[in-house]
């Protein structure tokens, strides 16, 4: 059982981090907004979970403007997809093994 908890990735401890990363496993971008009012978060809250996986290599942030108005969008990369799944095949691992 301690065996599964070796590929449990941190950066996934916090439900913040692991709904990004679930909405963008299933979207290929998602935008700042789209992400702010799926997870019920503030401005400075998502921000700063999306610096901490962009500096983790797992999500990159393109930035551009439509119009006037900015616009931020989110995607995964691929290292940050297989940190994603093999997070989720621990934690299935885990349960499986009770």
């Amino acid at each position: 059982m301690i065996e599964a908890f070796q590929y449990i990735n941190k950066a996934f401890e916090s439900k913040v981090r692991l709904g990004i990363m679930a909405i963008l496993m299933v979207n290929e971008e998602a935008d700042f907004n789209f992400l702010k009012e799926q997870l019920s978060l503030t401005d400075g809250n998502l921000a700063s979970h999306t610096r901490a996986l962009e500096e983790l290599g797992y999500i990159i942030c393109n930035k551009s403007f439509v119009g006037r108005k900015p616009r931020t969008v989110f995607q995964a990369t691929p290292q940050g997809r297989e940190a994603f799944k093999s997070h989720i095949e621990a934690l299935e691992k885990f349960l499986k093994s009770k």
